[in-house]
């Protein structure tokens, strides 16, 4: 250090660095770093004067050396790759002519609030405490893979990438990071480009409240295998793939009042997610198709409009499902798989109207099923099943089986009580009763003595086989229905 020559700006860093004294190098306080690039030599230091301060500077006896500098210009690039800095770094609204590289750097603390910088190439950064960007403007990519941070990790109101240019790279590449505190990327928090958090492990909330997400005809968001506490993207805004296949909440996964949009793709793919509770209440209309085969949750919430055209639904296990509706509006949903039939989307439906005692439901959702079923099924197996369907609504209408009987028995008891059937046997022959002779026909197995009695000729010979082979007809689907609606409790 002792062969460069320090400018008065870079001196009086110099000299505040030992005594944890913060340097502002701004005109008036809260002034925008946006227009660095045209700040001159009395708000410029060199990169390489920071990298001899944080890695040479002796430090002075009874002081805590700390970086503080605000509102400075970093000429040239600072490269601290493998450093050990014991020192916290506090570089806050500062411009950054040049990418900062931190590639397996090692620090204490480090706060880059409100800055603005090309890019962040930080892949295996250790930091004992916090990773705060809130406020930043990174034009280019924030590359964290790898990244091991004790603290907490702050994005919020920081804006990635710049619209309109796509990248090959993800915008923040965030992926096999360990973080032992919350990652917060709320408060208007806005990615241009992908989003890669696939495989990192975060021990306290992850929140992208209010956040937008853009990648369009992309994936916005890369998810798979992220695990943390709570995943909060309440109001969130996504543009392109939102897919986090894998991934563990036990306690929440918050998108209410989310905008999920990729039109002509798919919008959210969560696959064997294990969370808590999934929230998309009051969310907007999703557009793109949903898959949430293999998910296993406690409470899915989300309204039947909130649903897309298309979904992937077998495999998804959930305990109760919010809010309540009628079991119809439900039932568009699942006729919206594009896998076709999915018996296992039923059977969850019906176990959650029944934990809730609407039995009534329940057993919609289960005709509702095998009517489904019915269209996979042989042209002889559609028939018995329409014949069930249309007789007892496969078990599920015991009423419709009852008018049934009561409409033929009136049939059959006004038409032999104006023509009586010729007795057999007239001498041994009981009193002829038209209401019994007719319950005679149709039940095959009670028997009232009147049809051993009693023979119906022409026409009315014909109605008897008719009420016989109702009968029978009538009484095989009503067991069937019935053991299988049994069977279902």
């Amino acid at each position: 250090m002792e062969s460069m020559e320090l400018t008065a700006t870079e001196a009086r860093v110099w000299q505040a660095y030992a005594r944890g004294r913060t340097v502002d190098l701004r005109p008036t306080d809260g002034a925008a770093a946006d227009s660095g690039a045209q700040w001159g030599p009395e708000r410029t230091v060199r990169a390489e004067v920071l990298r001899a301060l944080l890695l040479e500077a002796p430090r002075q006896a009874g002081e805590t050396p700390l970086l503080r500098l605000t509102g400075a210009r970093i000429s040239g690039r600072l490269d601290l790759q493998y450093a050990e800095v014991a020192a916290p770094v506090h570089l806050w609204a500062c411009y950054f002519d040049e990418e900062l590289d931190l590639y397996g750097a090692q620090l204490r603390q480090l706060y880059l609030g409100r800055s603005v910088l090309p890019g962040l190439h930080a892949v295996a950064l250790r930091v004992d405490g916090s990773l705060r960007m809130s406020g930043c403007r990174v034009r280019g990519p924030v590359r964290l893979g790898g990244a091991r941070i004790s603290g907490a990790v702050f994005l919020d109101g920081a804006e990635l990438g710049e619209e309109g240019v796509e990248l090959t790279e993800p915008i923040l590449a965030f992926n096999r990071v360990t973080v032992d505190g919350d990652l917060q990327a709320d408060k208007g928090f806005t990615a241009h480009g992908l989003v890669r958090l696939a495989g990192s492990v975060i021990a306290g909330n992850i929140t992208f409240d209010d956040a937008v997400l853009s990648n369009p005809g992309g994936t916005a968001l890369h998810a798979s295998n992220l695990s943390g506490t709570d995943l909060n993207a309440m109001r969130l805004t996504a543009h392109g793939r939102i897919n986090m296949p894998g991934a563990r909440f036990p306690g929440q996964l918050n998108f209410e009042g989310a905008r999920l949009s990729n039109p002509g793709g798919t919008a959210l793919r969560a696959g064997g997610v294990v969370g808590g509770s999934l929230y998309l209440d009051q969310a907007a209309p999703i557009e793109g198709a949903v898959t949430l085969r293999g998910c296993q949750l406690e409470l899915l919430d989300i309204a039947p409009e909130t649903w897309p055209d298309e979904v992937r639904l077998d495999g998804l296990t959930y305990v109760r499902l919010g809010p309540h509706e009628p079991a119809e509006r439900r039932l568009q949903v699942l006729e919206r798989d594009v896998d076709g039939y999915v018996p296992y989307a039923y059977e969850q439906l019906t176990a959650a109207y029944r934990r809730i005692g609407d039995d009534a439901a329940a057993r919609t959702v289960q005709l509702a099923k095998l009517r489904r079923h019915r269209g996979t099924l042989s042209w002889w197996a559609r028939a018995w099943g329409y014949l069930q369907d249309f007789t007892v609504g496969y078990g599920f209408r015991p009423a419709r089986a009852a008018l049934w009987l009561l409409s033929l028995l009136l049939v059959g008891s006004v038409t032999y009580a104006l023509h009586h059937p010729r007795a057999l046997k007239p001498a041994e022959a009981p009193d002829f009763d038209p209401f019994f002779y007719t319950l005679d026909l149709l039940l095959p197995i009670i028997g009232f003595g009147q049809e051993q009695a009693y023979a119906a000729e022409g026409a009315y010979q014909s109605l008897s086989y008719a009420l016989i082979v109702m009968g029978w007809t009538l009484a095989t689907t009503i067991a069937a229905g019935v053991t299988r609606a049994i069977s279902r409790q």
